[in-house]
């Protein structure tokens, strides 16, 4: 543990909210079941990937015999063909920290999707403007024949604040900011901000060296090959789950896809699965360097978990 004292984000006559974070393979999931069943917790996810019923394999989401005696929130809510959205998810945990608490228990937030983390933990403004298909495939059209410096003018034109703060290379970013105008009237850039958000937070993030960190998710990809991860993906194609559908987006799927479909070999599309989850690993590690207020504890360490006891007991006493 880096610090000595509890460091929190707000003021201490909110509520509390324990919020657990680390890269992919790292422990999370288990380190706040156990913190949970010591604090009277319940877990709170803040996993893109644990949405969706029907793909507990290849998401690796906890076992029943994991999660027993803990609460679970957020985990298994949504069928692989619904659509979700940064919003519904800020909406959803706001609800379920608040039902937490109203109950006299501690929401233990637990997760690696940082948008999640973040839209939650520091109160983010997310304009509530719907994906438009349409109007994203004419300005990625736009884009493709006049180039993406077009799209960042029009964008200048508009919304100069957010022009200036999202690069012209970021088409995707300068859509959905050209979209919240189109559909409000509005500038992004009016619209987006922070608010404290209605709970006061400790930090505890878990840390490897990376290569640890690889090695983890190697043997993790493999156990998932070995428990029926292909037969599962079979199963939602069979149930007409569309390939395209944003469930199916998630590392692993779309390579096992390919496998079903005869494009590669069982071998390389678990290599595939390999390096896209090395590269999503690396970029949860540059976001983790970002966050503030983090108390980090290495799992190798002998007393890691009674260090993290003894810090939530002290932040539950503030």
């Amino acid at each position: 543990m880096n610090e000595t004292t509890v460091t929190t984000t707000s003021p201490a006559n909110k509520k509390p909210l324990i919020a657990i974070v680390g890269a992919t393979g790292v422990g999370k999931t288990g380190a706040a079941i156990r913190l949970a069943r010591k604090i009277d917790g319940e877990v709170v996810s803040a996993d893109s990937r644990y949405l969706y019923r029907g793909m507990n394999i290849g998401t690796a989401t906890p076992t029943e015999e994991e999660m027993v005696g803990v609460p679970h929130h957020l985990i298994n809510i949504l069928d692989p063909v619904d659509n979700y959205s940064l919003t519904l998810y800020q909406r959803d945990a706001m609800a379920a920290v608040d039902c937490v608490q109203q109950r006299g228990r501690v929401p233990i937030l637990a997760g690696g999707t940082p948008l999640y983390v973040n839209a939650l933990l520091e109160g983010w403004r997310i304009p509530e403007v719907p994906p438009d298909r349409d109007f994203r495939a004419e300005m990625e059209k736009l884009a493709l024949s006049e180039g993406a410096s077009t799209l960042h003018d029009r964008l200048g034109t508009v919304d100069p604040a957010a022009a200036a703060r999202i690069p012209a290379a970021n088409v995707r970013r300068v859509i959905r900011a050209l979209e919240i105008h189109h559909h409000t009237g509005q500038r992004m850039s009016e619209i987006e901000g922070k608010d404290p958000p209605p709970f006061r937070t400790l930090r505890i993030g878990l840390t490897l060296p990376r290569e640890e960190l690889y090695q983890l998710v190697d043997a993790r990809i493999e156990r998932l090959i070995a428990n029926g991860f292909v037969e599962e993906v079979r199963e939602l194609l069979r149930q007409g789950v569309s390939s395209e559908a944003p469930s199916m987006s998630a590392i692993g799927y779309p390579e096992i896809v390919a496998f079903i479909q005869g494009n590669v070999t069982l071998d390389e599309a678990t290599q595939r699965m390999k390096f896209h989850t090395h590269r999503y690993v690396r970029h949860q590690l540059t976001w983790l360097k970002r966050m503030d207020a983090v108390h980090w504890f290495d799992p190798r360490v002998r007393d890691w978990f009674d260090q993290i006891e003894r810090l939530a007991y002290e932040f539950l006493a503030t």
